[in-house]
């Protein structure tokens, strides 16, 4: 790492928990000084997933960007950010429907927060969602790989071979809500990861209050053999269906990182409890914050195996949206 840079703190999903990112900031050594939170030596990168759910997406939104614009940290777009755009681009003649992203209850629910916390601001969301279209999907820097899912390298590589810098535009956008692209394959797997159908008519009733036909599932098993091998949220698949083998088709999904690579930052999948590492060059860093969870980060310093160690948390507070926080960023 150069110029005297020790090393990154990589922060999991904030969605809207703005206070505790200020918090969490400061527990790892950060300070405000012209708006702006600085270390001497350390940068953040954050994971994505800023908005959506809790109490103060503003703040959150306006913390991570001042940052990333001073210098004093990167991000990755997260599904959520991903969400946003295509929920507020109309879309192009020809695909059948107004916006991108369809305004069905589903996906007006999950959008609601943010949307209200900004209604009164609309220049500023205007800002945000301009900011969200220049924010990359992978980062690959000093020995570390970073990205909010599921790091596939020949998704990588493709997304690489027409945008170097891992940044999408407006036409890439569209192209990624019509399924079969290319472009929707890579933002689905780099934001989303790899789901795999539940059999007809079974569900899960999800902890975030969604009903649920698929599982989330990882890709650092190196031979799995049963579904109980893949899966990766904190809901259980009911039944016995852990136990369920793997087809040949759903293998042929599933994306693979070896424990040969470099170390890997994601997101995404809100784990629940004391953080741990789920293979010794992975860390997920959600820890389902805006659950009264964790807000999580993983302070690293160029070690090539990681360490649990390193992880660093704050517990979220129930009573976060009802306290005024006097240092919050003044956003008029």
């Amino acid at each position: 790492m150069q110029g005297g840079l020790e090393g990154y703190d990589l922060i999991g999903d904030v969605h809207g928990c703005g206070a505790t990112l200020g918090s969490l900031l400061e527990r790892l050594g950060y300070h405000r000084r012209g708006g702006v939170y600085r270390h001497p030596r350390r940068k953040v990168i954050f994971l994505g997933d800023l908005i959506d759910r809790g109490p103060r997406i503003r703040l959150a939104v306006s913390i991570a960007r001042r940052m990333v614009e001073e210098g004093e940290a990167h991000i990755v777009m997260g599904n959520h950010e991903y969400n946003a755009l295509a929920y507020c681009h109309r879309a192009p003649d020809g695909l059948g429907r107004e916006w991108l992203r369809e305004h069905t209850p589903r996906h007006n629910r999950i959008i609601k927060e943010t949307l209200e916390q900004y209604r009164d601001h609309p220049q500023e969301w205007e800002e945000a969602l301009a900011w969200f279209l220049e924010i990359p999907l992978c980062l690959e820097l000093d020995g570390l790989r970073v990205v909010h899912a599921c790091w596939d390298q020949p998704l990588v590589d493709a997304l690489r071979s027409e945008h170097p810098d891992g940044r999408i535009d407006e036409a890439f956008l569209a192209a990624s809500v019509v399924p079969g692209t290319r472009e929707f394959r890579i933002l689905d797997r780099l934001t989303r990861g790899t789901h795999l159908p539940l059999p007809e008519g079974v569900e899960i009733q999800s902890g975030d209050g969604f009903t649920r036909r698929s599982f989330r599932a990882h890709f650092w098993a190196r031979q799995p053999q049963t579904w109980g091998d893949v899966i990766f949220q904190p809901d259980n698949l009911p039944d016995d269906l852990e136990r369920r083998e793997l087809s040949a088709e759903e293998r042929a999904r599933l994306s693979y990182y070896g424990p040969e690579q470099p170390p890997l930052f994601i997101g995404h999948y809100w784990c629940e409890g004391v953080p741990a590492l789920p293979a010794a060059n992975v860390a997920c860093l959600d820890y389902s914050a805006v659950k009264f969870g964790r807000l999580v980060a993983y302070r690293w310093s160029g070690e090539p195996r990681l360490d649990a160690n390193h992880f660093v948390w704050i517990r979220v507070p129930r009573e976060e949206e009802a306290r005024p926080q006097p240092w919050e960023i003044d956003f008029d």
